[in-house]
């Protein structure tokens, strides 16, 4: 609705100008018109560097042929109308027709981009590839005009050159009609947001061009209505696409999330419920209800444990529960019989991002676990401090310890806890390390950048 209330004002005034040829379209006004022209080329610039963000995270068709479209318009509006002017000269009738191809060129890549479909399979150099050959197929016509300078007469306004304005503003037209129509069935099809901001600016971009159809301009000459359409055309995307980056972050961290819990379920609770499950079916097979019972109520124990530290880890990585109450509740879980006791010290002024809580609280878990288990050790320190450039996550024990000179390194005799250890900490960009001395303790530090 609001697309055709837009095409529907957009005729109008347009017509108005028609109908009453004294109403003031153009403004000989040169500073306002290098004013449109910086503001134009720097929105389509943002427009390009956006685009080639989300086709490096998604390689799609359609935002290799956006970034390229918008990027060789904004070079050949800097190179060939901007850059003559700020040099303090004038726009020569080959740089105002190169600009004009830049136009044009622009616009085919934004019409094809809005039928393209499916994902470039080397998208690591074809943007800057795509984006060579059109900025080559402007200079290569910009020396051809050159060499023809001589045939390029009179100005914008004379009919030397009314005609072929009119033509080539008209097959701009037509793009941004095609463009308008491919946007708004891509939008229809997958209700996407990007498109009908997209078919939105197409709109803007088309009736801009029917104002130089009627009202025919070389670039440069003054500043028309259209290049106001123009503008807020580009603004309108420098929104659209800033917005649909932000929705494909949040689609990508709700499906990273997924993927979380759905590892910590397998690497906690379901190993227990296997353990139940297996333990049932000795009961089946005859199993002595005297032997597996005691088994059955100290699995059902743990994995209800863990089913609470796995509330606690995803509440404190979700934002519901803060990092450092979900860990000291983890502590106080561990420590209630007295076997063990932890100090905890947390610096308040460290930050961890809700991908590093979640990992942190594991690993924690997991080397807290392990000294509880095997290392017979009275005591253990949780610090959690900035050392340096680094946040660091050190747990240290008063236990047995072991011969670290095999173990540490990550080698096959390191056990599955350590492997494990060492996975989540590679996957949030954290150094590893852990140290042991037989009759001492052991120490496990993670080095996380600031």
């Amino acid at each position: 609705m609001g697309e055709f209330l837009l095409i529907a004002l957009l005729s109008a005034a347009l017509a108005l100008w028609g109908a009453y040829p004294s109403l003031p379209s153009t403004f000989d006004l040169p500073m306002l018109l290098i004013a449109l022209d910086t503001a134009i080329a720097l929105a389509s610039a943002l427009v390009a560097v956006l685009a080639g963000v989300r086709f490096a995270v998604d390689a799609r068709r359609t935002d290799l042929l956006l970034s390229v479209g918008f990027g060789v318009a904004a070079l050949s509006m800097l190179a060939f109308e901007i850059a003559p002017i700020l040099g303090g000269g004038a726009i020569g009738r080959p740089e105002a027709w190169t600009g004009l191809v830049g136009r044009i060129l622009s616009a085919a890549l934004i019409v094809t981009a809005s039928f393209a479909r499916g994902h470039v399979r080397i998208p690591e150099r074809a943007l800057f590839a795509a984006l060579g050959t059109g900025l080559l197929t402007l200079l290569v016509f910009w020396s051809g005009a050159h060499a023809l300078a001589g045939a390029l007469t009179g100005t914008g306004d004379t009919g030397g050159t009314e005609l072929p304005l009119t033509i080539a503003f008209a097959l701009l037209a037509l793009l941004y009609l095609g463009a308008m129509i491919g946007f708004g069935l891509r939008f229809r099809r997958h209700l996407e947001d990007l498109d009908s901001w997209l078919a939105l600016a197409a709109t803007l971009w088309l009736f801009s061009s029917l104002n130089f159809v009627f009202k025919p301009l070389m670039p440069g000459d003054k500043a028309a209505l259209g290049d106001f359409l123009r503008l807020l055309a580009c603004v309108l995307l420098v929104v659209g696409v800033w917005r649909a980056i932000r929705a494909a972050e949040f689609g990508r961290a709700v499906s990273e999330e997924r993927a979380r819990v759905a590892r910590e379920i397998h690497d906690g609770l379901a190993q227990y419920l296997f353990a139940l499950s297996t333990h049932l079916n000795m009961l089946r097979t005859g199993a002595e209800l005297d032997k597996v019972l005691p088994r059955l109520e100290e699995v059902a124990a743990l994995a209800q444990q863990e089913a609470r530290f796995a509330v606690l880890a995803l509440s404190s990585a979700g934002g519901s529960a803060p990092f450092d109450a979900a860990l000291r509740r983890y502590v106080e879980f561990l420590c209630a019989d007295g076997e063990l006791e932890v100090d905890i010290e947390i610096d308040p002024e460290i930050h961890l991002a809700p991908d590093e809580q979640i990992e942190i609280f594991r690993i924690v878990q997991e080397g807290l676990g392990n000294v509880r288990r095997h290392a017979n050790a009275d005591r253990a320190v949780l610090d959690i401090v900035k050392k340096g450039h680094k946040r660091m996550v050190i747990v240290r024990d008063d236990g047995d310890g072991f011969d670290d000179s095999h173990r540490g390194d990550g080698g096959r005799s390191a056990g599955q806890g350590l492997k494990n250890m060492r996975k989540r900490a590679a996957s949030i960009g954290a150094d590893f390390a852990v140290s042991s001395t037989p009759g001492v303790g052991t120490t496990l530090e993670v080095g996380l950048r600031s």
